[in-house]
């Protein structure tokens, strides 16, 4: 159509090139005949005009569409980000519309295949495409490079304390410090889990590690709020390897950058390592520890770890046992429950720990709180929910203990997601948590208490299936009910009671309402 309108703006010049030039001698042959020279004027004036509109026309189109084929040909090299105005025609209204709704989508399906999800940095495909780009580079014109490897300390227990929203808070907050603190040539990537890579261009080793302690600084000094009112601080682990020109191999930078970081990581975490080779003749990317080593650090840790519970219960131990006095019957049923399970032996002796010290931080909880007999205010009440926080506490100053904090701190979330302190629900709950509060439970039900006596063990497994599914894990309150449906053996109850038969022999207290309005259960410790 455009083609045909350039044409029609040719005709004008062509007729009158024709008429002047090739036919001189028409006007006077025509001029006996009546109007003649009307016609021919006629005829050469409306030529000329559709040469000219033609041409006008062709000139405005041709520009308009011009526009829009640029911009197409932008978004075919690539450019999602183009965006078209749209024009006063309706043609070409709809047309840019198209191409900008085109773009649109080819952006976020780019951005979707590209970009990781969770933290909005490169995915590890994409990044991975990017480093093996800058090796070719770096390699054809002999210039430095470097990568790094980055890894967010003890991310499992920011996990297992807080829960994964937690983890995934914690995880966007430091890709956004890393990815606004490296400079504009730089690139981030999630290369999996809680590890980054950066891709530092134009950088030398040791160069790299200068900024690599920046960022560690950085992350170190940062508190993140996951919750209101209980910000958390973590730190990194930063492995450095690189090299010059031909030097720079894809494969190996990777490995010997992620060895670097286990270096870093083994010596004590929230470091830089930069990897070094010794000598052309040797590669010592870890440090392997020996069997005979391993074993003396393992021994020497169960030490540790047995000194720190003997000092705790030998703080606790005379306290009454709702205060949070050690309980052997929560430990026996607990590891069992775990060892049925067939969980790893390290879990096990968590789970024994947890248990034994569940209640720890009954400690900083007034006596006259815990001994009224009467229901409790809401203050009173808030005290008494504080006790897991008060037990965390604890424990994170006994290093060799700190394994046992997320089940402590979570022992009184409810599976039905309303206990506390954070309202955890289903499998949110640690495991080890959700085990220790079947056994508390029974074990609470089998004892006197200022606010209600104590019940058989019938009726506690009775109430233990009444709140399976709301209070606890389903699953394990079968699996406590099938191991112990005689009872915990080796254990008497007040005096060798088990009165399932007999009157509940007193009523049970309950607290005050709480902003929901419920109340102590009997299934509670």
């Amino acid at each position: 159509m455009l083609l045909l309108l350039r044409l029609l703006g040719l005709l004008a010049p062509i007729a009158l090139t024709v008429r002047f030039l090739l036919l001189p001698d028409l006007a006077p042959a025509l001029s006996g005949t009546v109007g003649s020279d009307r016609v021919v004027l006629d005829s050469l004036a409306f030529l000329t005009g559709v040469g000219i509109t033609s041409l006008v026309v062709s000139l405005i189109i041709g520009r308009r569409l011009g526009r829009l084929s640029r911009g197409a040909e932008r978004i075919v090299q690539g450019d999602y980000e183009v965006r078209l105005p749209v024009g006063r025609g309706a043609v070409e209204a709809r047309l840019a519309r198209s191409l900008n709704t085109i773009a649109e989508h080819l952006s976020e399906t780019y951005s979707a295949a590209t970009t990781d999800k969770l933290t909005q940095v490169a995915n590890r495909p994409t990044v991975l495409a990017e480093l093996f780009d800058e090796v070719e580079r770096a390699n054809r014109y002999e210039r430095p490079l470097t990568v790094a490897f980055v890894d967010i300390d003890h991310f499992k227990s920011v996990n297992d304390t807080y829960g994964h929203h937690a983890g995934d808070i914690v995880l966007r907050h430091v890709a956004e410090l890393l990815r606004t603190n490296i400079r504009a040539t730089d690139r981030i990537g999630r290369y999996g889990g809680e590890e980054f890579i950066l891709i530092l261009t134009e950088t030398e080793a040791q160069e790299a590690a200068g900024l690599a302690e920046k960022l560690r600084m950085l992350v170190m000094r940062e508190r993140i709020d996951i919750e209101a009112g209980a910000p958390v601080g973590v730190t990194i682990s930063i492995g450095v390897a690189g090299g010059i020109g031909k030097a720079v191999r894809f494969d190996t930078i990777v490995r010997d950058a992620d060895a670097a970081m286990f270096s870093a990581k083994n010596l004590g975490r929230n470091q830089t390592y930069v990897f070094a080779e010794p000598d052309e003749d040797s590669r010592i990317p870890r440090a392997p520890v020996s069997a005979e080593g391993r074993e003396s650090a393992i021994e020497i840790g169960r030490a540790a770890r047995a000194a720190a519970e003997g000092l705790l219960h030998s703080v606790i131990r005379p306290l009454p046992h709702y205060r949070g006095k050690p309980s052997e019957l929560i430990a026996e049923v607990a590891t069992t429950m775990a060892r049925n399970l067939d969980l790893p032996q390290a879990e096990i002796d968590r789970i024994r720990v947890a248990s034994l010290l569940h209640d720890v931080g009954k400690v900083a909880i007034p006596s006259q709180i815990l001994d009224k007999p009467a229901p409790l205010t809401n203050a009173e009440w808030q005290a008494v929910v504080q006790h897991p926080r008060v037990g965390q506490l604890i424990l994170e100053h006994a290093g060799s203990l700190r394994d046992a904090v997320p089940i402590i701190l979570h022992h009184h979330e409810r599976y039905g997601g309303d206990g506390y302190p954070y309202g955890l629900r289903g499998q949110d709950i640690p495991l080890g948590a959700r085990i220790v509060a079947v056994a508390d439970a029974y074990d609470a039900m089998m004892h006197d208490r200022p606010y209600k006596m104590a019940m058989g063990h019938l009726r506690a497994i009775a109430e233990l299936r009444r709140h399976a599914g709301r209070q606890f894990d389903p699953r394990l309150v079968e699996l406590f009910c099938d191991l112990f449906s005689s009872g915990v053996i080796g254990f008497a109850y007040d005096g060798d009671r088990m009165r399932d038969e007999a009157e509940p022999g007193g009523s049970r207290r309950t607290g005050p309402p709480r902003a929901s309005g419920r109340t102590r259960r009997a299934a509670s410790g």
